[in-house]
């Protein structure tokens, strides 16, 4: 091997697993030429803690008539600015803003769009604390991932449609996959809660009187959210013009998509945390969610006579679809979790049960 790859894994600390006859730089990467002796998984398993403890990342490839192993040093993360993400954190500033001047009822245009802020604070917080839950618990493990990126979309109740993180470092086992995945949940509901308990200490707003034949829109309050507003002594509704502080909302937004993330299939927190619990088997089970979430949205159709509501829970029904036949993650080592993570996964799984609502949105009029 060429000096620069002197640290790159011997030919010879491969030899139980990967006979190999020739070793070529191309590029920035090492490539080493040979024959199997396991199969891909067992190959996977044991190279990637060669090349990983110095500093190399390694995939398998097939090339015409041989398997190689491919490694190349590992990628810096969070060299250069992260203009994308700011450029799209500023665009959500603005959707939501806009969302929160129809919440508080002013001009967008006039200087009253100020006292929308809060609503801005509320909801950017829920979701940006629950992702960068997962991005320090991906640094704290060495796995390679992206900043938040906000997803802005104007003219709607929330204006933004959340906020996601791409995981491009290798998930090396278990324990890995369940903290990355439980820590963003968990993350999110801790700020949720504060929100939600700040925007029911807010005094009410004034609301102006509907027109007569307006058609309005009511969301459902999970049982966290009212279980917060009964231990704080404060009400959900108010009557005479009155309402709860939009901040509130900002709170509802980050149960309900609590909720969906701890969905237990995928990519999707729930499927992480699911796949790290029970590990290869429970991708046989996983496909059993989607067609939980048809016969939900059939129960708020029919029986709950709230057809909004069940579109929602078919759109979902269909997205988790997707993610089934995408697969979820697949760490290097399958080594069972440790009691302690076990009872924090039951207690997250808990707790994301209490921010489900059957309705989460109705339409009136």
């Amino acid at each position: 091997m060429s000096a620069e790859f002197s640290d790159a894994p011997a030919p010879r600390a491969l030899s139980s697993v990967f006979y190999v006859y020739d070793v070529v730089r191309e590029g920035d990467e090492l490539v080493y030429y040979g024959e199997p002796l396991v199969d891909q998984r067992t190959l996977h398993q044991t190279a990637w803690p060669l090349f990983d403890e110095r500093g190399y990342e390694v995939s398998i490839e097939s090339r015409p008539g041989e398997t190689v192993l491919v490694a190349e040093p590992a990628r810096e993360s969070g060299e250069a600015f992260p203009w994308t993400n700011v450029a799209l954190a500023a665009l959500t500033v603005l959707t939501t803003l806009y969302a929160g001047t129809q919440w508080y009822h002013v001009d967008p245009l006039s200087l009253d769009v100020v006292r929308a802020l809060p609503f801005v604070a509320a909801v950017m917080g829920v979701l940006g604390v629950h992702e960068f839950g997962h991005y320090l618990m991906s640094r704290y493990h060495d796995v390679d991932a992206s900043l938040p990126y906000f997803i802005p979309i104007p003219f709607t109740p929330i204006g933004t449609l959340g906020a996601v993180i791409k995981m491009k470092g290798v998930m090396p086992d278990r324990k890995t996959l369940f903290d990355i995945g439980v820590a963003g949940p968990l993350a999110g509901l801790v700020a949720t809660i504060v929100v939600s308990a700040i925007g029911l200490l807010l005094p009410p707003i004034s609301v102006p009187a509907a027109p007569a034949g307006t058609v309005s829109v009511a969301f459902g309050n999970p049982p966290l959210l009212r279980g917060i507003a009964w231990l704080l002594g404060q009400p959900l509704e108010y009557g005479d013009g009155l309402a709860v502080s939009p901040v509130v909302f900002g709170g509802w937004v980050g149960m309900f998509v609590t909720f969906l993330n701890l969905l237990p299939v995928g990519q999707l927190d729930g499927g992480h945390v699911m796949r790290a619990v029970f590990g290869p088997s429970y991708e046989r089970v996983a496909p059993l969610v989607p067609g939980a979430l048809f016969g939900l949205a059939g129960y708020v159709y029919f029986a709950l006579d709230a057809p909004n509501g069940a579109t929602v829970w078919l759109m979902w029904g269909v997205i988790t679809s997707v993610f089934v036949f995408v697969g979820t993650a697949h760490p290097v080592s399958e080594e069972p979790l440790d009691r302690k993570r076990l009872v924090v996964a039951g207690v997250t799984l808990l707790l994301g049960l209490l921010c489900f609502m059957p309705v989460p949105i109705r339409i009136i009029g």
